[in-house]
């Protein structure tokens, strides 16, 4: 018969570390814990494998760490395409109000806020005007609008239009959207308002974009009465060009043309694209420019079709049409909302120095939008007319040479070139990159694997089932007997025989024979019972 084997040849359950070491895929595991090694081998496999496990864990960390702070690194690219979307044009005259169109019902009511006159001095400045002064008995109008005044005095663009091309094609009034800004009525060319289809171009460079010739109407602007904020001292038209989605800001962001002057002007698109938080800090949500926010829709989310997409411009617009609603109740006719239009005597009283209270406090936070348009510029200009053309412009116009020298001007606005500049934020440390970093750091210091992560928790378990569930689920197969229920039959001379071990672990060799030979022994007469 072959001998029962050695503790060291005995077959290890799962759950001894002994037999995890010598098959799991973790380096330095079975020199460690592996039998028959020196106990100074062992030490210093120890100390090998504990030193690269916390420099692993110092370097995961550290990749970690820097994945946290979510940099953010910016890219700029030269994109070409065969076609571009020409902007949207905004054309404002410098003076708000033409001198012809003002009546004393205008000075009575808006004459203080807009123009800064002492009711005193109306009947000056219609003379100044060149117009008669107010009649006798004179009762002003029970309301007024501002936004009418300016709609009904500024300047016509049917007046001011003398000519319009685009890309050689002609265009007139009908190709622009009357628009209300901080300097009045203004009009965008190609504004994609009430689904107009927007136009575009094929090609780059002069002739392939808008050219207007306009009429500044120099004899119609107002007198200088007084300076006060709104006061212009300049001749001429301001001009910005940008998105149709984005409302124009033209009082601090356009450009000047002056009269006597051709301008050109050289286009090139900019697509800008921002990250989010964490990375950045752009938004794509439009703020609400009321106050009270209106009742949801009957879903509860509002329609998206009733707010414009998010713009710098148009967020700033809206905070500040939310402050001046909230302190007058009212909003200036430039802004957006659903409030009514400032009286002239509360444009005057709250609305101006409240808006300007915010500007200088600089109180609207408005983040980048996530993607946006801009479009870089390079002017140059020239004098216009020449002598040839200024008799042929005169006649056609029926002008005089000296008028058109004071008060038409040509822009010309074009695209440089049909590529466009792409400036987009990327994120600098991506988790593919932390994961790859991670699993390098493993393999070199430790030589381990996602696989080495799941064969520990395998091992884990087996610990959990055997250790814990494994005592428990024997424990109730196989409760414990009570003193009077040992496997023991009493003889007839009320000996004892102790029964044979019934434990969980190996059951000792006991022999028939060994049995007969303690029972002769005894002279007595026993019974082995045995219960499995």
């Amino acid at each position: 018969m072959k001998p029962p084997a050695g503790p060291e040849e005995a077959q290890l359950p799962a759950s001894d570390i002994r037999a995890f070491a010598s098959s799991c895929t973790m380096h330095g595991l079975g020199h460690v814990f592996g039998p028959g090694a020196p106990p100074a081998r062992r030490g210093l496999w120890a100390a090998a494998v504990l030193l690269a496990l916390a420099t692993f864990l110092y370097q995961v960390a550290g990749r970690v760490r820097y994945y946290g702070e979510f940099h953010h690194e910016t890219a700029l690219e030269e994109r070409e395409s065969r076609r571009l979307t020409f902007p949207a044009v905004t054309l404002c005259n410098v003076n708000p109000l033409r001198r012809s169109r003002l009546t004393p019902n205008d000075l009575h009511w808006a004459g203080p806020a807009l123009l800064g006159l002492e009711p005193a001095e109306h009947a000056a400045y219609l003379r100044a005007l060149g117009r008669p002064p107010a009649p006798p008995g004179f009762m002003p109008s029970p309301t007024f609008d501002v936004a009418r005044l300016y709609a009904r005095a500024g300047h016509a663009l049917e007046d001011m239009l003398l000519d319009c091309r685009y890309r050689g094609w002609p265009c007139g009034p009908e190709n622009f959207t009357t628009i209300f800004t901080r300097m009045g009525q203004c009009y965008t060319f190609n504004s994609g308002a009430d689904g107009a289809e927007l136009l575009s171009t094929p090609k780059g460079g002069m002739g392939n974009g808008l050219e207007v010739m306009l009429d500044v109407q120099q004899e119609e602007y107002l007198p200088v009465w007084r300076d006060v904020e709104e006061t212009p001292f300049e001749v001429g038209v301001r001009v910005q060009i940008h998105t149709q989605e984005e409302p124009p800001l033209i009082d601090q962001l356009g450009f000047g043309a002056a009269p006597g002057y051709q301008t050109f002007v050289s286009c090139q698109k900019q697509q800008l694209s921002f990250l989010p938080p964490p990375w950045g800090d752009c938004s794509s949500v439009p703020l609400d420019p009321d106050f009270e926010p209106e009742a949801p829709g009957p879903l509860g989310t509002p329609s998206p079709g009733l707010s414009p997409p998010y713009s710098l411009i148009g967020c700033r617009l809206a905070c500040e049409s939310r402050y001046v609603a909230r302190k007058c109740g009212c909003r200036m006719m430039h802004m957006p909302g659903s409030a009514p239009v400032c009286s002239p005597q509360q444009y005057k009283d709250c609305a101006h120095p409240a808006l300007d209270a915010l500007l200088r406090k600089d109180a609207c936070r408005c983040p980048n939008p996530c993607a946006s348009t801009r479009y870089a510029k390079e002017l140059s200009m020239v004098r216009m007319p020449s002598r040839a053309a200024a008799r042929y412009l005169a006649r056609k116009h029926n002008r005089s040479e000296a008028y058109i020298a004071e008060n038409v001007l040509a822009l010309d606005i074009f695209f440089e070139a049909l590529n466009y500049e792409a400036v987009e934020q990327k994120k600098a440390y991506e988790m593919s990159e932390l994961l790859g970093d991670i699993g390098g750091q493993m393999g070199l210091f430790i030589g381990a694997s996602l696989l080495t992560i799941l064969e520990i928790l395998d091992y884990l378990c087996e610990v959990f089932w055997d250790r814990v569930l494994g005592r428990r689920f024997w424990n109730r197969k196989h409760p414990q007997r009570p003193s009077n229920a040992n496997l023991l039959q009493e003889g007839p001379g009320g000996h004892q025989t102790q029964a044979p071990h019934l434990g969980p672990g190996p059951r000792p060799p006991t022999s028939c024979s060994a049995v007969a030979k303690t029972l002769s022994a005894s002279h007595r007469t026993c019974y082995l019972v045995t219960r499995l």
